[in-house]
């Protein structure tokens, strides 16, 4: 490898494709023109440089954050986050917290319904990671049936 390979200097923490920094942010700003909120963060991921290397942690921490402050396309992101498969650098602290903020937020009936499916498939198929004690917590938040 080249020693002036910038590439080789940069930890880019987020995921490919659909969750990438960009398409987090570009299906952030698609659910605040379909919820007709206006958006009120631009999900900038933190970045940490020491001498050549730079660092470039998870958007998701912005989402997270946005979740916390109520932002309902940040929640709608939130919920899209617990129900991915998909494996992620901090994966299971990610998801925990997302589970933790959005156990205090504003759910709407399609969103419990959509966490509660998640959870209780996560539990049929004996899928139980880290995060799952988090999981069980906002599963009993959106209850185990609809109301």
């Amino acid at each position: 490898m080249d020693k002036n390979d910038v590439s080789s200097n940069v930890r880019d923490y987020n995921g490919l494709g659909k969750w990438s920094a960009a398409s987090i942010q570009e299906r952030y700003r698609d659910y605040c023109v379909a919820m007709e909120v206006r958006p009120s963060r631009s999900l900038a991921p933190r970045e940490h440089a020491e001498g050549e290397v730079r660092w470039i942690y998870p958007v998701v921490e912005e989402v997270i954050a946005g979740i916390e402050e109520s932002d309902p396309a940040c929640i709608a992101l939130g919920v899209d986050f617990v129900e991915e498969d998909h494996k992620f650098p901090f994966g299971a602290t990610l998801k925990s917290n997302t589970a933790r903020a959005l156990r205090r937020a504003p759910l709407n009936d399609s969103q419990k319904a959509r966490l509660r499916e998640r959870i209780a498939t996560m539990l049929i198929r004996g899928l139980v990671p880290r995060e799952m004690r988090e999981y069980a917590k906002l599963l009993r938040r959106v209850g185990v049936r609809e109301q």
